[in-house]
């Protein structure tokens, strides 16, 4: 059971099963259709019947046989023996005819044993003897077990099936029960013969080359399925014609005592008066002999058709043509109606008089369905390839067009009513290209490769091709040669298609936003250009771009403005580029370029204009806009031989431009790394510098500006490096930042500073600086919170100051946090206010309890007149808004006094005290505590 389960479940494919049952289905409804007909004749036509039985039923059994063994799929190569793959179809011919033979010919007590015996051997017989000519690259081995059971499976489930037919005299459900009980069996006995088959691979057997191959099966039984529909209509031909001279040879009443019972058969006389009538007619129309004989056969007809006289005119019509043949509704004893089928034809004595009508009406009523609904599939059909997106034609063998649906037209631009059946497919082309240009050598010669094209690739099995229309359009041809040397082709317009899986290649390759290079294209270039260089001995450089003002445009003026510059910098750029040379971005505001080149003064070049382009004003709704750049330039091969170390020296030199005044354009050198490394050195110290005790606090005064009073002490971080002894905190609180290691050292500062100011008098606040940092990474307030409360120092005595490019980083979370430390207590100062954005809306957007004016306006008050201005605008401000400002950086006594006068509220520098640690100031301790 394993073996069939796996063989159905892994080793087929489900939609050509599903076909397989289908056809099973209906090939032995046909079956047993045919030999019910057969059934119920003699003679003749009996034989006939059988035959087609036999044909038809035999072949639709092979061929569900053979297409599930073609959804049979071992997961290696396989062939069909040609001659025992025609003895299996002659098997399933010969075990139909014979067993329909037994089913119509025995007593009903022995017809559907035998029947049933002889189907059931013959179907296997027919599988194992196809199975017999399935040729692999290997042997064959059969569990015995599994096919015995396949044996006793065909023949119980036929057997049971011929039972179903009740000897034809049932219903047409029990037709049905017996066509399905049929097809279970075939379908239950293959599956289970195909678990008993095992391949083993390897060995000397292979596939021979006139093996019948999967396609070539398919392609036969379509052949032979569309044979066999023909011999079957053949057949009715004959059978109708056989039907029609009988009836006419039989114009006598001896007719009406054979006893026919499927047509209505009666006389009439001149006058279409019923003179006769049999057991057909009684039974096809209701009526018995005696309620019809002697009246006009007119009242079969409806009151309309009587009123129009067509009775009268069909006798006429037969009178003087020989014979009458029409269909139409009739009417039967009950006002039922039917579709009838009627011949009436004269009938002559001896000497040539008319004596009467022999008419025959047949029954039509399930043929007329039946006609309409192949009718109303083949209108179907036709609506479905005029409807279709694709075109579609199909060709002879000849080369002659068949078919062709209006979208074939319209796809080529033909006329409407050009393109018919019995055209060739060179005159077609030819037509085409006339069409185009005209008669002349330039059409013809273009039809001609084109023929010669199109007829080669479908010749040499190429499935598909695409061709390029005069009006720019892509037509994808897609052929199916068929087994008689004919055709089909369907045609598609992909050219949208095409487009969009370019744009596809495109946005895989190029950024979405400036349609520069991306970082992976830029990477292959790179490579590209770098193996070139080593082969010509040439030079490349790699040049690293960084924006200088794109966050301030950003976090000023929206992202839209930032879209702006990056676009219209990515078109200025591609403007300028040469041959060898290539910009790329590689996200945000990062740059990079590329140049191979020979001479120094190439690169020159190429460098100055990027340094143009990045400095050229451009506009935005009214804003004149410079994003200024730091560009950094590595050469290969002095500054590194491969792309990762090119792109990462160029970064450091970048860098080295951005944190060096006055230079836009910095090339690499060794000293760099040297500095890059000494950098993360102080990095990875900086994570073990609390650890060691290597921190520790410096405190600096705060003065009232009016009263000389202290009012607090701002506390800034020291750092004595057991190797470089004390190192300015310019140095490393950067490093500190990029690193993360100022989070927790942040937090042991803000710790340390609180335990030390609980002790102090008078109320003396702490002044702390956050960093960024600590804003974005860190809960800020709740870390307040918790040191407060560890500490005992009131909220009201801390102060923490914060730059203005801590908010705008991300402006919604450092408000959010700011505000989280208002209630608590917490002073918030705004520190080195004058030297960054200097916003009001920042102001206005919090309510700070101090301006902290940054230093270097003291530095210059004694001899700018315009830091002066920029003190005094300041301190107007502050009293504006009611928010007190402490001036840094008061170094002399005059510094002092124009504070004093301007009416500063507080002040540090060295004028009040250089910073040191708390036991070298003069604080009052609260002893208290």
């Amino acid at each position: 059971m394993f073996a069939i389960v796996y063989c159905l479940t892994y080793q087929h494919d489900f939609t050509l099963v599903l076909l397989a049952a289908v056809l099973c289905l209906v090939s032995n409804l046909g079956t047993i259709l045919f030999l019910r007909s057969a059934g119920r004749s003699n003679g003749v036509p009996r034989w006939i019947w059988l035959s087609v039985a036999g044909a038809a039923g035999g072949f639709g059994i092979w061929s569900t046989h053979f297409v599930a063994m073609l959804a049979y799929d071992p997961g290696i190569v396989v062939g069909y023996d040609r001659d025992l793959t025609l003895i299996s179809l002659g098997a399933a011919f010969a075990s139909t005819f014979v067993a329909g033979l037994a089913a119509v010919s025995l007593p009903p007590s022995q017809a559907n044993i035998a029947a049933g015996l002889v189907f059931g051997v013959g179907v296997a017989a027919m599988h194992f003897v196809g199975m017999a000519g399935l040729q692999v690259p290997g042997s064959i081995a059969w569990d015995k077990h599994l096919v015995i059971a396949a044996l006793i499976i065909s023949v119980a489930m036929a057997t049971w099936g011929f039972t179903l037919t009740k000897n034809w005299k049932g219903s047409n459900w029990s037709i049905l029960a017996a066509a399905s009980a049929l097809s279970l069996g075939i379908v239950l006995m293959h599956f289970t013969a195909m678990g008993a088959l095992t391949i083993i691979e390897g060995g000397a057997n292979a596939i021979e080359p006139q093996a019948l191959s999967k396609p070539f099966l398919l392609v036969t039984i379509l052949v032979v399925s569309i044979s066999m529909l023909a011999s079957g209509i053949s057949a009715s031909i004959i059978a109708f014609r056989a039907a029609k001279q009988a009836s006419a040879s039989e114009t006598r009443f001896e007719l009406l005592l054979q006893g026919v019972t499927d047509y209505a058969i009666y006389m009439l006389d001149p006058s279409g008066v019923v003179t006769n009538w049999n057991t057909g007619a009684e039974r096809a129309k209701g009526y018995s002999a005696a309620d019809i004989v002697g009246q006009n056969f007119a009242r079969f007809y409806s009151a309309g058709d009587q009123q129009n006289g067509l009775p009268q005119r069909a006798l006429e019509s037969a009178l003087a043509n020989g014979r009458f043949e029409a269909e139409g509704l009739r009417f039967r004893k009950d006002g039922s109606s039917f579709w009838a089928h009627v011949v009436i034809q004269p009938v002559y004595d001896d000497n040539h008089h008319l004596i009467g009508y022999v008419k025959i009406t047949r029954d039509i009523t399930q043929a007329k369905i039946d006609g309409d609904r192949i009718k109303e599939v083949s209108r179907n059909l036709d609506l479905a390839l005029e409807n279709m997106s694709q075109g579609i034609s199909m060709f002879d063998r000849n080369e002659r067009l068949i078919l062709a649906n209006a979208r074939y037209s319209q796809l080529f631009g033909f006329p409407e009513s050009f393109i018919r059946p019995g055209l060739t497919y060179s005159e077609i082309v030819r037509s085409g290209y006339q069409i185009v240009f005209g008669d002349g050598d330039a059409a013809d010669t273009r039809a001609t490769d084109h023929y010669r094209r199109h007829m080669a690739t479908m010749r040499s099995g190429q499935r598909t091709l695409v061709h390029q229309t005069t009006s720019g359009r892509s037509i994808l041809a897609t052929f199916n040669v068929l087994a008689d040397g004919g055709w089909v082709t369907t045609f598609e317009d992909i050219t949208e298609r095409l487009a969009r899986e370019e744009k596809i290649a495109f946005m895989a390759k190029h950024d979405a936003l400036t349609g520069l290079p991306n970082r992976p294209t830029f990477n292959d270039y790179l490579s590209h250009q770098l193996t070139i260089a080593k082969r010509l001995s040439t030079k490349v450089a790699v040049i690293g771009i960084d924006l200088d003002k794109f966050k301030e445009i950003n976090d000023q003026m929206g992202h839209v403005a930032g879209d702006f510059v990056l676009s219209t910098l990515a078109a200025r750029l591609n403007g300028i580029l040469r041959d060898e040379e290539l910009v790329a971005r590689l996200g945000g505001d990062e740059f990079a370029a590329v140049k191979r080149f020979n001479d120094g003064a190439e690169l020159d070049d190429f460098v100055a204009r990027l340094e143009a382009t990045l400095m050229e004003k451009m506009d935005f709704e009214g804003h004149h806009i410079v994003p200024g750049a730091s560009v950094g330039v590595a050469l290969y091969p002095d500054a590194g031989e491969n792309a990762e170390t090119l792109l990462a020296n160029a970064d450091l030199a970048m860098y080295r431009a951005k944190h060096e005044v006055g230079r836009n354009v910095c090339f690499y050198e060794e000293s760099m790394d040297e500095v890059s490394r000494d950098r993360r050195r102080l990095a990875r110290d900086l994570w073990v510098a609390i650890e060691r005790d290597q921190m520790y606090l410096h405190y600096q005064v705060q003065k009232s500006v009016a009263t000389g009073k202290t009012t607090g002490y701002e506390v800034l971080l020291r750092w004595n490096h057991p190797e470089r002894g004390n190192i300015p905190p310019v140095d490393f609180i950067p490093i500190a930042e990029e690193c993360g290691a100022i989070v927790p050292i942040g937090e042991w500062v803000l710790r340390e500073a609180c335990k030390e100011a609980v002790g102090w008098k008078d109320d003396i606040k702490i002044a702390v600086n956050i960093s960024p940092i600590q804003i974005a990474h860190a809960n800020i307030a709740e870390l307040v919170r918790t040191v407060l409360q560890e500490t005992g120092l009131p909220a009201s005595r801390l102060e923490l100051e914060i730059t203005e490019s801590s908010i705008i980083v991300d402006k919604s979370k450092a408000l959010v946090a700011m505000r989280a430390l208002k209630q608590q207590g917490v002073a918030i100062a705004i520190d080195d206010f004058g030297t960054g954005y200097s916003s009001l809306e920042t102001l206005r957007s919090f309510p700070f309890d101090k301006i902290k004016l940054d230093r270097s306006f003291m530095n210059e008050v004694e001899t700018s007149q315009e830091a002066k201005a920029v003190i005094r605008s300041i301190l107007a401000l502050g009293r504006g808004l009611s928010i007190p400002v402490l001036a840094e950086g008061v170094e002399t006594l005059s510094q002092l006094e124009l504070l004093t006068s301007e009416g500063c509220d507080e002040a540090q520098g060295y004028y009040f005290g250089r910073p040191a640690r708390m036991e070298q100031q003069s604080v009052t301790l609260n002893t208290a505590a």
